[in-house]
């Protein structure tokens, strides 16, 4: 028996004979149009959360980059995508008419740009064209903040990631949070719905933004942030909301990733103070700022209050603490910083949980995408068109997976306690690749990758057949199987 054609082929197909049944809809046949470009565009990742939770700031740390506005503006009330592009370029779209050029420039290093009068309830979007190796994979998309004040800005925010009409634009999502409130549960459970496709947290993340700030800055901060996102990580209502919490300073990131030769002066002049006197001002935001019980001319008062603003309290004891341990190069500090920031963790489960998932997270979109043509045009082609749909959540073992990760996750399937890491690792919960799912290195020899998914398919296949396994079990285990095998397929090609 053939192996069965790839997810993306397979629904790239369906948006096609959607297409020919509804040629005479010009309004149907643009969105399915649409939704079929979207397999060939990098992964549309949105970054969500409260007012303040550091969106701005984590993407331009992502970028790597000082591109999106990070005060209280207009332009952090409107929703701004940021994509690759030959050159700088932003387009405002407003919602009843043609889309216009704005004008870039920079404000003290960072980007800035003015809605020209434009009113932002009147603009649907800003479109951000950035030559960047690190927009080329995805595009990131800010969004305003949700429970904001003003009531206007929140429901921008609700109406982008949870349209009541319309799938979300968006592929995936990063949910900022500083701490777990009801507000976050209750955003993260506005993704969730028992339909297949719409009903996982396969497509979002969630980050313990702003960590530095736990324990008021304290050199372990980012430690205690760690030891909460574990905690949250564990959590089973979590669990089945998000596919992972990781705990990240985005200012510290950003600071890291576009450090200034001036910063780095500023710390090294810090770092010759006396321990005592450098204690004393990093007491409070506003003791370090007016330098006060310390006679201090360089950095100055503006400068200080610079270095605050770029790196907050906790980022300047680290930088003048690495300093003080010898590393004198402003390169290794500003790498130092990243590192340190949790930066490279999140990339990490972004290359793992989103990119690795691309054809997934597009057909999933376009899957929904197909829903509510049909839904919004019934005609008599969409009856079998409906029933592809079907077939294909129902058979497509991508969706097998989902279901099946996201019920373990939730607690709704059983497994012994020693069995469930390895059936989520196998399901693809850490990352789909063959290394990530069998808990290996990813550049082990690919006989070793056999041998030991060979080792797991044979493992839970005794499980499936065991007379003591339950159904719900052994349900759960031929999946876990069925995974094993794809590897293996997979594998045989090399």
């Amino acid at each position: 028996m053939g192996q069965a054609p790839p997810l993306g082929s397979t629904v790239r197909v369906l948006l096609r004979h959607t297409m020919e049944a509804y040629s005479d809809s010009p309004q149907a046949l643009g969105w399915l149009r649409h939704h079929l470009e979207r397999f060939d565009e990098p992964l549309r990742v949105a970054i969500a959360g409260k007012v303040k939770a550091g969106k701005s700031t984590l993407l331009n740390a992502l970028v790597g980059e000082e591109i999106a506005p990070t005060d209280a503006g207009e332009c952090t009330r409107v929703v701004t995508w940021y994509q690759d592009g030959h050159v700088p370029k932003v387009l405002m779209y407003p919602k009843a008419a043609q889309p216009r050029p704005l004008t870039i420039h920079r404000n003290r290093g960072a980007l800035a740009f003015d809605l020209q009068g434009t009113p932002t309830d009147q603009v649907d979007r800003l479109v951000v064209d950035w030559p960047s190796q690190n927009l080329r994979s995805q595009t990131l998309i800010d969004t305003p903040g949700i429970a904001s004040l003003s009531g206007d800005t929140s429901m921008r925010a609700g109406a982008f990631l949870t349209p009541d009409d319309a799938p979300t634009p968006a592929d995936a999502v990063i949910y900022l949070m500083r701490h777990l409130h009801a507000t976050d549960v209750r955003f993260l459970e506005s993704f969730y719905d028992q339909g297949v496709a719409k009903a996982t947290p396969v497509n979002t993340i969630a980050v313990l933004s702003r960590a530095d700030e736990i324990g008021v800055g304290r050199l372990d901060a980012l430690t205690s942030a760690r030891r909460i996102a574990r905690r949250y990580r564990s959590d089973e209502k979590i669990r089945g909301l998000c596919q992972t919490v990781v705990a990240v300073a985005g200012l510290l990131a950003q600071t890291g990733r576009t450090m200034r030769q001036d910063e780095f002066a500023a710390l090294v002049a810090l770092a010759e103070l006396p321990r005592a006197d450098m204690d004393g001002l990093l007491l409070s935001v506003d003791r370090f700022v007016r330098g006060e019980g310390v006679e201090l001319a360089h950095p100055d008062t503006d400068a200080r209050a610079r270095l605050i603003e770029r790196f907050g309290l906790f980022g300047v004891r680290l930088g003048v603490t690495l300093v003080r341990q010898g590393i004198n190069d402003p390169t290794r500090v500003a790498e130092e910083l990243v590192r340190r920031s949790g930066l490279e963790d999140l990339r990490t489960v972004l290359a793992t949980q989103f990119t690795e998932r691309r054809d997934l997270l597009k057909s999933r979109s376009a899957l929904l995408a197909v829903e509510m043509v049909l839904q919004r045009e019934p005609r008599p082609a969409a009856a079998a068109l409906s029933a592809e749909v079907e077939k294909i959540l129902a058979g497509a073992h991508e969706f097998v997976e989902l279901r099946m990760l996201s019920a373990l996750r939730a607690g709704a399937v059983k497994l012994p306690t020693d069995a469930i890491e390895e059936a989520e690792r196998l399901l693809g919960g850490d990352g789909g690749s063959a290394a990530a799912r069998l808990g290996l290195d990813p550049g082990i020899h690919p006989e070793d990758l056999r041998r030991a998914a060979l080792e797991a398919a044979t493992r839970w296949k005794r499980r499936a057949e065991s007379p003591l396994s339950s159904r719900n079990t052994a349900d759960a285990a031929r999946i876990v199987v069925r995974s094993c095998e794809g590897m293996l397929a997979s594998l045989h090609r090399y």
